[in-house]
Order: structure tokens, then C-alpha cells, then sequence
């Protein structure tokens, strides 16, 4: 059953342009910051404590705190605490979308201990210039950066993304980029240009949205999970459509007419790829395009009216029923002003 919301035509026309993640990065407001410049020396070991520890020290309010390094010179290793480690070149990025602990070094099985209290935000301008090791060992430089997002109510691309996310820099006229940009940015900042920081926060949210877009790139056939259906024609464009309409009064009939499949086809499709079926995965999406209107401090009933509710009761009743807390309530922990 869809949700009790406001009727209405379903558009006709293919939502042509529409970036399906793109539009969930925007919901989930992911926002990114880049908080060490870090050159070592080896021998040298950094051990990041888990996100949950440090997020409210580096970026104060998120819900989800997730990690990156960029390697602009030298080598290095990195890996989960409790994993492998992977080494490093020039030019790669390695992420941990689910804030997990994890070390980097010049060389796996050197040992680190946790600091929690070095990340913090120092209150001036970043990035924070950090040296470390013996200067006469050989050299590298990362920078070390972190993206908050939220996962409440509904956020389907962590639980679909693995724990550790490795880019390399690929080869060819375009090799190098990713290098090349981080290290623009940080010379923006350095010279104290206006807007630096903006364009460092830019540049983080950059590389975890190329690290996910390549990550989707080399998914197996028989995955499933939020990705793996944004991959398939017919689910994926299931998924734009309700992303770009979630105030429409769909139904699984209407959708599977404008995907060209059969109501039990999509159904079965949509479900064995994102986990859920068509219509609750629409009324999730409603409540976390609400949720976002709600912390900017919006009006209820015209947050109401963006995700296809006549109703603001209705709404209010369908929020607290997904999400746990009345529309006022998650309102006003969110912007006070508005309280």
C-alpha cells in the first residue's frame, strides 16, 4: 500500500538529467571539511579512533562522521584496525564510509595508539599543518579529511557501501587528477584566498562521491543492495523517479507503467535489489526529504506539502510512526530558533 498522501497525476516524461545519488548526498546533507596536512617521515603510525568518538569534535552537530586520506607524495599503507592493509601511491584516496577505527603508516604491523584528543577542531583556519616522524626517513603526504552526513531516518547508500573504500588514481591523459585537485585545494587554502575553506569542504565531498560512483563501477552481476538497483535500467529508473518526485501520488501500478514492467515483475525486482519494496521505499525517502526540511526550520505544513500530504495531521502521524519523533520534536533539536 502507498502512503496516505496527497493525490496526484504522475508526471509523464523521463526525469532526464536526474542523479539519483546525487539527490540522496543532498537529502542526507553530507557536508565535508578537510582537517590535517599531514607530512611524515617514516617510520611512522597513526591510528584513527572510530567516528563516533571524534564527530562531535570535528564537525559538531553531524550524525555520521565518515574518514578519508588522499596520498598527494610518497607511499603508504592503510587499513582497518582489524584488516589488511593496503598500500598507497600518489595519487589514491582510501575511504572508511562507516567511521571505523584505522591505521596508517609507512609499513604494515607498526604499532599506534588512538589520540582522540588531537581531533578537534582548532577554531582558525584549516587545514592543520601536522609533521611527523624522523626527518631523515623517506617522506609522504596525505591529506586527511572527513565528510559528516546523516543516517537518520533513512540513509540506504551506507549500509550498501563495504567498509573500506580504495581509489586509485587511474592512468592515461586523465591519471592524476585527483592529486592534482587536492593539491590546488590546499593551495587555495594556504593563501588564504577567500572561500578556501568552502573549497576544501568541495573537495572532500568530491573524492567520496568519486570513490562511490567507482565502487558502483565494479560491482559484481549478482550484487544487491541500494547501489546495485541504481545500476539496473528498470529499478534505477525506479528510484529517479521517486527521487525526483516524492510528492506525486504514485502507486506500484503507476511506477511499474513508467519503468515498462509488470507490477509483480518490478515489485519482486525492486525488492530483491534494494531490500524493501517499491512503495515503503518511497515512504522512507518521503520522511528523509522531510527530515532535511525540518532541521532548515520549514513550516510543518509546508514540509507536509512537499513530500504529498493534504494533511499535516497525516503527515505528522506518518513521520512519528517512521521516524520515532513527532515533526516539531526532530524541528526543533535540529534548529532551536524554530522550537
Amino acid at each position: 500500500m502507498s502512503l496516505p498522501a496527497r493525490t496526484a497525476a504522475v508526471l509523464p516524461g523521463d526525469p532526464a538529467g536526474t542523479d539519483t545519488l546525487s539527490d540522496l548526498l543532498r537529502a542526507v546533507r553530507l557536508t565535508g571539511a578537510v582537517f590535517f596536512d599531514f607530512e611524515a617521515a617514516a617510520p611512522w603510525a597513526e591510528m584513527q579512533p572510530p567516528g563516533p568518538t571524534i564527530a562531535h569534535g570535528v564537525l559538531p552537530g553531524v550524525q555520521h562522521l565518515i574518514s578519508y586520506h588522499a596520498v598527494t607524495a610518497g607511499s603508504c599503507f592503510g587499513g582497518l584496525v582489524d584488516g589488511e592493509r593496503i598500500q598507497l601511491e600518489a595519487g589514491d584516496v582510501i575511504v572508511f564510509p562507516h567511521g571505523d577505527s584505522h591505521v596508517m603508516s609507512s609499513a604494515p604491523g607498526l604499532p599506534a595508539r588512538p589520540d582522540p584528543g588531537k581531533y578537534r577542531h582548532p577554531g582558525h583556519r584549516l587545514p592543520m599543518t601536522v609533521r611527523v616522524g624522523d626527518a631523515a626517513g623517506a617522506r609522504t603526504h596525505l591529506v586527511c579529511g572527513f565528510l559528516g552526513c546523516d543516517v537518520r531516518p533513512f540513509n540506504p547508500l551506507l549500509s550498501a557501501l563495504p567498509r573500506v573504500l580504495y581509489v586509485r588514481d587511474s592512468p592515461g591523459p586523465l591519471g592524476g587528477w585527483l592529486a592534482r585537485f587536492v593539491q590546488i585545494a590546499l593551495a587555495v587554502s594556504r593563501e588564504r584566498h577567500s572561500g578556501g575553506e568552502s573549497v576544501l569542504a568541495r573537495m572532500s565531498e568530491l573524492l567520496f562521491v568519486e570513490a562511490v560512483r567507482r565502487h558502483l563501477e565494479s560491482l559484481p552481476a549478482d550484487r544487491t543492495g541500494w547501489l546495485a538497483g541504481l545500476r539496473d535500467p528498470q529499478v534505477g529508473r525506479a528510484l529517479a523517479l521517486l527521487h525526483a518526485r516524492p510528492a506525486a501520488g504514485w502507486t506500484l501500478p503507476a511506477l511499474a507503467r513508467e519503468v515498462a514492467l509488470s507490477r509483480s515483475v518490478l515489485a519482486e525486482r525492486f525488492t530483491k535489489l534494494v531490500g524493501q519494496p517499491p512503495m515503503q521505499y518511497l515512504a522512507n525517502w518521503r520522511m528523509q526529504v522531510a527530515a532535511t526540511s525540518l532541521a532548515r526550520g520549514d513550516k510543518i505544513g509546508s514540509v507536509a506539502f512537499e513530500v504529498g500530504y493534504d494533511s499535516e495531521a497525516a503527515f505528522s502521524r506518518a513521520f512519528k510512526r517512521l521516524v520515532g519523533v513527532a515533526p516539531s520534536a526532530w524541528r526543533g533539536e535540529r534548529h532551536p530558533s524554530r522550537a
